[in-house]
């Protein structure tokens, strides 16, 4: 069976230290992944033709573009967002549109809800039909004072469900509101809450949602202690039932694919140290690299190799057509 990762960050460039397009490929060929698509927070971030252009050549210098696509981000000027939506449909390697509606690794955000809307507007004038990929968590609803690295659990309470579920229903309603044409994908769900106002929208719009395996399998239990930054992910780890909830939705067909959110940092970046600031702890983990045992479990939850099919391939390719592989 061969599979599709629609939610990779390579770390080329500046941050090659972390990983590469070369070593990510490797990784996603050793799972059975056939392709994986980019996500623009690199530095310097992806957000014109230029630098889609500069990344597609690091992957073809590394051997590596077959089986490669990747995202273009987006910013609060208009001029930019047109601009990327014109790449997004001309460019076959370019899978869509990614929007960080809630800052995460780098510096590319739309934190602005206002700003937010007007992405939406500028893309439905502007014709745009391919996918545009959320990651939703509402900053006005942060708690950033309840984070404590020597507590790696508190990064929940900090980035509470609520800013993921009311960014959600933020988005719902600017796509409906400006009438766009475009795919609304959210990105690594984690609150059955906002799974449910995804599938509720299903009849007024097109929109999917993915799930990670980290966020189906692991719970703030296993970050009790400092060891537990390693878990340190955005959006946060939850509390224990939410795997078991995620799951359930899974596998009614209300979540729609699985894709990995592989962010590969260096060890000493999560690793607590007292001498270094609460901001200092970067979030992601490299979870392509258990892709294949992460699958073996669904099996033996009773998914068959049609559902895990349909949910790592085909319900990808139906979404972002441009993937060949």
């Amino acid at each position: 069976m061969k599979h599709i990762d629609p939610h990779v960050h390579c770390r080329d460039w500046e941050q090659s230290y972390k990983a590469t397009i070369r070593s990510v490929t490797e990784t996603a060929r050793s799972q059975g992944i056939v392709a994986f698509v980019d996500m623009p927070n690199t530095s310097p971030s992806i957000t014109n033709e230029e630098l889609v252009k500069r990344r597609l050549d690091t992957a073809r210098k590394e051997g590596c573009l077959e089986g490669y696509y990747l995202y273009i981000g987006v910013t609060n000027d208009p001029s930019q967002i047109k601009e990327a939506a014109r790449i997004a449909e001309t460019n076959p390697r370019v899978a869509g549109i990614k929007m960080f509606a809630g800052r995460s690794t780098g510096s590319l955000a739309i934190t602005d809800e206002k700003a937010q809307a007007q992405v939406y507007r500028v893309l439905s004038d502007a014709g745009y039909e391919g996918v545009l990929a959320v990651h939703c968590e509402k900053e006005s609803l942060f708690k950033p004072e309840l984070w404590d690295p020597s507590r790696p659990y508190t990064w929940n309470l900090a980035r509470p469900p609520e800013a993921e579920v009311e960014s959600v229903r933020d988005q719902i309603r600017f796509a409906a509101e400006a009438g766009m044409g475009a795919h609304l994908h959210i990105l690594h769900v984690t609150v059955p809450e906002a799974v449910e106002l995804i599938s509720d929208a299903r009849g007024a719009m097109k929109i999917s949602c993915g799930v990670t395996p980290h966020h189906l399998t692991i719970s703030t239990d296993e970050m009790q202690d400092a060891s537990g930054l390693v878990y340190k992910v955005n959006p946060p780890i939850r509390e224990p039932g939410y795997t078991e909830e995620l799951v359930r939705l899974l596998r009614e067909g209300k979540i729609d694919w699985i894709e990995t959110d592989h962010a590969p940092h260096a060890p000493a970046e999560k690793v607590y140290d007292p001498s270094k600031s609460p901001t200092q702890y970067m979030s992601g983990i490299p979870s392509m690299n258990s892709y294949s045992l992460f699958l073996k479990s669904l099996s033996k939850q009773g998914f068959t190799r049609d559902k895990i099919e349909r949910l790592t391939y085909s319900n990808i390719k139906n979404v972002i057509r441009k993937i060949t592989e």
